[in-house]
């Protein structure tokens, strides 16, 4: 069994669950992931809770992808928060789920003022304690992950994440000034708790119900058209034109191409929109 709030489902998360996975298969156990609704600073201390990394439901697909057998959400509640670790460990994670075992990080910490550390479990029930994973130097982490992402280093994600970063959103009305220009886009809205990449244009691509297909991504608040408020909108590469409105979609960032620039008219912002797509195309095909 593990613990914790698993924002994004990092690399170093995805080493717990492994390890996790192959004492559940010595014991012929299911391996089981307690994870919480929200991350625990979003009630404990909301003015400095960052952005998430992934949605609830993004996080969930990638733990049962590293190999957990059930994820159990606990909300995350003024009552909960208050609850001991002497009675989250007896009553929800002994007795509630039967756990025999725990396997957490070195730096793991639970119940009401983190009293619930490793040494602390140690003493109560089998625990097995992992160190920090590391990328050479850099210890793998969801503040390193967020950093990059808001430094729009989305080429620096993956060899942490073990991923591509994705947004996740549903498709809504935009201006529809794309399709005028002729880059018809699609105009993402996404949770106000998740992360958002630099203002810029990124290559990335687009899951939707009708396929995957490379993007032209673009983040930030549209100076050229006087735009006032922060957009996310995407040029979809060999789309064939099917409405999107109101269906779910990921967008991946792969790659920064260029930052935000306000130009000084339409025909100035659509030759550079021709260019932008087209290093997207390069930038994608390269990668395959």
């Amino acid at each position: 069994m593990v613990v914790g709030t698993f924002d994004g489902v990092h690399l170093g998360h995805r080493a717990l669950v492994s390890r996790a996975a192959e004492l559940a298969k010595t014991h012929e156990e299911p391996c089981v992931i307690v994870t919480f609704d929200r991350h625990p600073r979003a009630l404990l201390d909301p003015e400095n809770c960052p952005p998430a990394l992934g949605t609830l439901e993004q996080n969930v697909i990638a733990l049962r992808q590293a190999g957990a057998s059930v994820c159990l959400i606990q909300p995350f509640t003024k009552e909960f928060a208050q609850r001991s670790a002497e009675s989250f460990l007896e009553d929800l994670l002994k007795r509630g789920l039967m756990a025999s075992r725990i396997v957490v990080g070195h730096d793991f910490a639970f119940g009401r003022g983190r009293e619930g550390t490793p040494e602390w479990l140690e003493s109560r029930i089998e625990t097995h304690v992992l160190e920090p994973v590391m990328i050479g130097e850099v210890r793998i982490s969801s503040t390193e992950i967020r950093r990059r992402i808001m430094d729009g280093e989305v080429g620096r994600v993956p060899e942490l994440l073990g991923r591509p970063f994705a947004l996740a959103g549903v498709v809504v009305p935009g201006q529809k000034l794309g399709r005028t220009l002729g880059f018809p886009t699609i105009n993402l809205a996404r949770s106000s708790q998740t992360v958002v990449p630099a203002d810029g244009v990124y290559a990335g691509r687009a899951h939707t119900p009708t396929g995957s297909f490379g993007a032209a991504i673009s983040v930030g608040m549209r100076p050229t058209v006087a735009g006032t408020d922060r957009t996310i909108e995407a040029f979809l590469l060999e789309y064939p034109g099917d409405s999107l409105y109101g269906a779910p979609v990921q967008l991946e960032f792969h790659e920064w191409i260029r930052p935000e620039l306000a130009f000084q008219s339409l025909t100035e912002l659509t030759d550079h929109m021709a260019l932008d797509v087209q290093r997207c195309r390069e930038i994608l095909s390269n990668s395959v």
